[in-house]
C-alpha cells in the first residue's frame, strides 16, 4: 500500500497518468517533451537554436539534441571571421554515442566562437543554452530567423520524434 501511494504521488509530480485500480497494469501518458525549450529562441528542425540580440545571433544545439547525443567529449568549431550558410554544416559534436554535424540555422559572418568548448565540451550537456553556446553570427539575411520554429512548434517536433 505504501509503495502504491509513493508511486502515485511520484506520478502526480511527474504529471504521469496512472490507472487507479490495483488489478490493472498501470498506463502511462507522457504529455510533454522533457527537454528544456526556451521562450525567446528560434529552433531549427535539425535541433540547433538561435538567440537574436541586436546585430548578433548566438547559435548552439538544443537540450533535446544534447540529451540524445549523451556525454559530449569533443567539439569541432570553425575559426572566427569565417561564414556560415543556412542548413550547411559548420562543425561537429562528438559524444560517447556518436559524432554529429552541427548545421547553421541561419547564414552570416562568424564574429565569435566559444573557445571554452575545446577545453570543456561538457558545457554543452551542462548548459546548452548559456555556457554551451557555439558561435555568434552577424546574420546576412535576418528573414531566415523568422522562418525557424518557435518554442511551441519545436516542442511538438521533439514529442513527435520521441514517439
Amino acid at each position: 500500500m505504501a509503495l502504491r501511494l509513493w508511486a502515485s504521488s511520484t506520478a502526480n509530480a511527474l504529471r504521469i497518468s496512472v490507472a487507479s485500480t490495483a488489478h490493472v497494469s498501470p498506463s502511462y501518458s507522457l504529455s510533454r517533451c522533457f527537454s528544456t525549450v526556451l521562450d525567446g529562441l528560434k529552433y531549427a528542425t535539425s535541433h540547433e537554436w538561435v538567440k537574436h540580440e541586436g546585430s548578433v545571433a548566438t547559435i548552439g544545439i538544443t537540450d533535446h539534441a544534447q540529451d540524445h547525443l549523451g556525454e559530449v567529449v569533443f567539439v569541432d568549431l570553425p575559426e572566427p571571421d569565417g561564414s556560415v550558410s543556412q542548413g550547411m554544416s559548420f562543425g561537429a559534436v562528438e559524444s560517447v554515442k556518436a559524432t554529429s554535424d552541427i548545421n547553421s540555422p541561419i547564414s552570416g559572418e562568424i564574429v565569435e566562437v566559444n573557445t571554452q568548448l575545446s577545453e570543456t565540451p561538457g558545457l554543452i550537456n551542462k548548459s546548452p543554452y548559456e555556457e554551451g553556446w557555439m558561435i555568434k553570427v552577424k546574420p546576412s539575411n535576418p528573414s531566415e530567423i523568422e522562418s525557424l520554429l518557435g518554442p511551441k512548434e519545436y516542442t511538438k517536433l521533439c514529442e513527435e520524434e520521441d514517439h
